[in-house]
């Protein structure tokens, strides 16, 4: 849901703030009071176009920002994590979500997804998730057919079939991936033969071995150096064990004086295992060192040896992967493929046979699928025209129209642009708001009063819970009143037990519905016009009202009038 929405220097306002809640948010206020603005700056949020003829006069800057609760919703994550961007929950309200526009007034716009640079794309790509604005020609969601194939399936409760399909399909597209692959030219899979047969025997005929070439690198620097090597043997040997006045000597001494201190002070006892230790040690140092120097010998025949093979363990490694290990992997991973290319023709057998089985689940299931959809749309056409009856659209009628591909289409081998996740049926609403009419297809013929009117009716009838974001709504009690306004906040009431509903309107009959009560105002301050808003507490949610009842005089029945219906609302 959307918490907060902060605005500045964008066409009449300064700086504004606005807090939101969940439930129904009724924005009322004077005709011209800057109530559009508050939803085109919504609509600017969220992806729209954003020019510099909204910056606010004598400004040079214009920003819009919002904080979005959307909850743990997975596909959020993932585009947020895909996009490099913190997708962490904001505690009980799940993922929080702060968007921010900018524009200069040389027409640079900016976009900022939790205070991080972004792109227009992947705010376009949140969109969905966040705002539905409807009304005022900006019905984002109801004119896509996609989302009419949603909103059916939402009504039927089609979910888990769905979800089924969208698996088989899966299923199938990973095999016909994979056979494609392996279909490739063959000439192509020649060479590749050629040239994975040859890296494998170059490798294998390398024997390399982890850590082989740190082992020979030593005793490169140690053939190289020798006589080094072995006057520093000496000299150590000498220091610590030949000489008269040796370590070993003087230690074995210290010993002796230690053993015989310590019969007049016994505290001196505890060293005693400590000399002899280091004494032990010692010796056992001067030994290594006299066997390891008996055994040093140069042999130009092993340094030309060594400086083979490290020459060629570096060739492979830059050849291969940059290490010995990398050389190892290399080496796996084509004999994997190796193998894989060797037994095509056998592997492409099996999946061929795999594949027309997948096919073969995923239209019994798809076709299922559509003949619930048929059933389906019969009931959805007869809920949604009783309920547009109800919100002074009394001749209005409905289709939901249920596609699907030619039995030709069906039979033939290849897979159909119309074979989807989603199955194979295309779904489109067709509309008529005139008596005599015929219907056509929703986008051409819906105005955005009735369009704001028919989704409001489609929110309420489909599953609402598919659809839990913010819902805008500007232009739903357009030419209506009276009986008929009640039964549309009624439907707002009801669709925002379940999604947040903000909502401009002028009729008293819906404001008496509202959670929250907004009321947008203008005026002046130093000789510029203001908008602001301020959340109405409840007797001022009752003066409210019956301005809205009468007018600019507020009369005390009209107070009366307006206390009675916030009591049965």
């Amino acid at each position: 849901m959307l918490a907060l929405l902060n605005i500045s220097n964008f066409a009449l306002v300064s700086d504004l703030r606005v807090e939101f809640d969940r439930g129904l948010n009724l924005l009322t206020g004077e005709t011209g009071s800057g109530k559009s603005i508050i939803v085109d700056a919504l609509g600017v949020l969220i992806g729209g176009r954003f020019s510099t003829d909204l910056i606010r006069s004598g400004e040079e800057h214009a920003s819009v920002e919002g904080l979005f609760h959307v909850g743990t919703h997975p596909q959020v994550a993932a585009l947020l994590e895909g996009a490099g961007l913190d997708a962490r929950g904001g505690g009980e309200e799940g993922i929080e979500l702060v968007v921010r526009r900018e524009l200069s007034a040389v027409g640079r716009s900016k976009v900022f997804v939790n205070n991080r640079l972004s792109t227009l794309s992947l705010l376009r790509e949140l969109r969905p998730f966040l705002v539905d604005i409807h009304g005022q020609g900006e019905q984002q969601t109801l004119f896509e057919v996609d989302t009419h194939l949603e909103l059916l399936d939402a009504f039927a409760g089609l979910a888990a079939p769905r979800n089924e399909v969208a698996q088989l399909y899966r299923d199938w597209s990973g095999l016909r991936r994979e056979l494609e692959e392996l279909r490739r030219d063959e000439a192509e899979k020649l060479n590749l033969l050629d040239g994975l047969r040859f890296q494998v025997g170059e490798l294998e005929g390398a024997s390399l071995a982890e850590g082989e070439d740190e082992r020979l690198e030593e005793e490169r620097r140690r053939l190289n150096n020798l006589e080094k090597v072995s006057a520093l043997c000496a000299d150590a040997y000498d220091r610590t064990y030949e000489d008269n006045d040796s370590t070993v000597a003087r230690l074995s001494q210290l010993e002796r004086q230690i053993a015989e201190l310590s019969d007049y002070e016994s505290s001196y006892r505890n060293y005693s295992e400590g000399i002899a230790s280091a004494r032990a040690l010692l010796e056992d140092l001067s030994h290594t060192l006299r066997g390891f120097a008996s055994g040093l010998t140069f042999s130009p025949a092993r340094l030309a040896e060594v400086e083979n093979r490290l020459a060629e363990i570096a060739r492979l490694k830059r050849k291969y992967g940059g290490t010995v290990a990398g050389a190892l992997a290399h080496l796996a991973r084509s004999r994997e493929r190796l193998a894989a290319l060797e037994h095509s023709d056998e592997r492409a057998e099996e999946i061929a046979k795999q594949l027309s089985r997948a096919r073969g689940a995923y239209l019994e299931r798809a076709l299922k699928l559509h003949r619930e959809r048929a059933r389906a749309a019969k009931d959805f056409r007869g809920g949604v025209e009783r309920a547009l009856g109800e919100v002074a659209m009394e001749h209005a009628r409905f289709e939901a129209r249920v596609e699907s591909p030619a039995e030709g289409e069906l039979r033939d081998d290849a897979s159909s642009p119309r074979f989807t996740s989603a199955g194979i049926d295309r779904v489109e609403f067709f509309f008529s708001a005139n008596a005599g009419e015929p219907v056509r297809p929703l986008a051409k013929v819906a105005s955005g009063g009735e369009a704001s009117r028919l989704m409001l009716v489609l929110k309420t009838i489909a599953s609402p819970t598919r659809f839990p974001r913010t819902i805008v709504f500007d232009e739903v009690d357009a030419g209506i009143g009276g009986r008929v306004s009640e039964a549309v906040g009624l439907k707002l009431k009801a669709l925002a037990r379940t999604n947040q509903v903000l909502c401009v309107t002028h009729q008293a009959q819906i404001a008496r519905f509202a959670d929250t009560h907004l009321l947008v105002n203008k005026s002046s301050a130093r000789g510029r016009t203001e908008v602001g808003v301020e959340k109405l507490p409840r007797p001022r949610r009752v003066e409210e009202i019956a301005r809205m009842l009468t007018g600019a005089e507020i009369t005390d029945t009209a107070r009366r009038h307006a206390r009675e219906m916030l009591k049965t609302a």
